[in-house]
């Protein structure tokens, strides 16, 4: 191992404590390093806040002049809620910058490691990069679409069923398993289900055992059919729930106004609400990360259209037969050949469930 890649591990290490914290800005880890001794290090701690390299500049001090930066993410060049952090970096006296990956965002796209080397510091690119690359990934499709990163997580039994024929799945899969998915969940912007969801299960859709913010809840609901009565319509929850729907007459939104919630009505899709439009609408409101619920004929309707990024599937070892529900209700697949076809990315255990994530091949039309 390289001393380049050994100082960016640390600095990834230190990234991944602001996932969840500093959307819309991206997570970043910062090392400084002189004489071989790491004199200064730092991460985004929220949004709004000082980025990582002011953080690993204040620690460090005067040790920072002729010193080497690494940095998860190139450093921005642009002002925003904060100064450039390329000007600190030049100002600081620093030597060498290794960056982990160029930053997407038009305002930067080389443009900081331009300015660094503008000033004489020696800069490289691309260190671990893949590792850099899948701590933002929602962030890096944001600044490049403008639309939300969505993760679909569902809970399933070996042979595939997410509920028994009662519609029974409390609970699927163990109590790990169940922390894991609260842990996601605070790594989100917001977290979707589907009407029917809600009228069966009546979910709190907040973010327990676990430290960690409560996202926004998204309710998606053709024809308003949501019971004034569910749980994140009243009180306090109420404020951060968004119904999704294509119904635009305004008297039936006003009861679910005065509750606190947000109406925000969709073009029409097939019937139901158009899903594309939806994720143009929360992108234009700033949601980056979407953390997917369910039911099965939103997820189905998201994976055939190729609105789902990511898939994490918590297998539990257990069998109920023929007669549970599926994940997914799918339209028109009558053969293998026309089979949405996934590329795994990681299996672990966890608990007595095996976690498989995995991410959907691009779509193509059927032979």
């Amino acid at each position: 191992m390289t001393s380049d890649t050994k100082f960016m591990k640390r600095a990834l290490t230190l990234a991944r404590k602001g996932i969840g914290m500093t959307s819309p800005n991206p997570a970043v880890g910062c090392i400084i390093v002189n004489n071989g001794m790491v004199v200064g290090e730092g991460w985004h701690k929220k949004a709004g806040g000082p980025h990582a390299e002011v953080h690993a500049l204040e620690m460090a001090g005067d040790a920072a002049r002729d010193a080497e930066i690494f940095v998860t993410l190139e450093p921005c060049c642009h002002s925003g809620k904060t100064p450039p952090c390329s000007d600190a970096l030049i100002k600081a006296g620093v030597r060498r910058v290794v960056a982990g990956m160029r930053d997407p965002n038009p305002h930067v796209n080389g443009g900081g490691l331009l300015a660094l080397e503008s000033a004489g510091i020696t800069t490289s690119c691309g260190v671990l990069e893949e590792e850099c690359r899948a701590i933002n990934l929602p962030f890096i499709k944001y600044v490049t679409t403008a639309m939300p990163y969505v993760t679909y997580k569902s809970a399933m039994t070996l042979d595939g069923n997410i509920a028994t024929i009662t519609g029974e799945s409390r609970w699927v899969s163990c109590e790990k398993s169940r922390k894991q998915v609260h842990l996601m969940r605070s790594h989100m912007d917001a977290v979707m289900v589907g009407v029917d969801t809600i009228i069966a299960d009546n979910p709190q859709l907040t973010v327990r055992h676990v430290r960690g913010k409560d996202p926004l809840r998204v309710i998606v609901d053709t024809r308003l059919r949501t019971p004034k009565s569910v749980t994140i319509l009243n009180g306090e929850l109420s404020a951060k729930t968004i119904i999704a729907t294509a119904e635009s007459n305004t008297d039936v939104h006003r009861p679910y106004l005065e509750q606190g919630a947000t109406i925000v009505v969709c073009d029409e899709y097939d019937g139901r609400v158009s899903m594309k439009d939806l994720l143009q609408k929360l992108g234009e409101m700033g949601v980056q990360s979407i953390l997917l619920e369910g039911g099965s004929h939103l997820a189905g309707n998201m994976l055939q259209q190729g609105l789902i990024d990511e898939l994490v599937f918590f297998v539990a070892p257990k069998i109920i037969g023929s007669n549970g529900f599926a994940p997914f209700t799918l339209q028109g697949i009558t053969s293998m050949a026309h089979a949405i076809k996934l590329n795994f990315t990681d299996i672990r255990r966890i608990g007595s469930d095996i976690v498989v994530t995995a991410r959907p091949e691009p779509l193509c039309s059927p032979a």
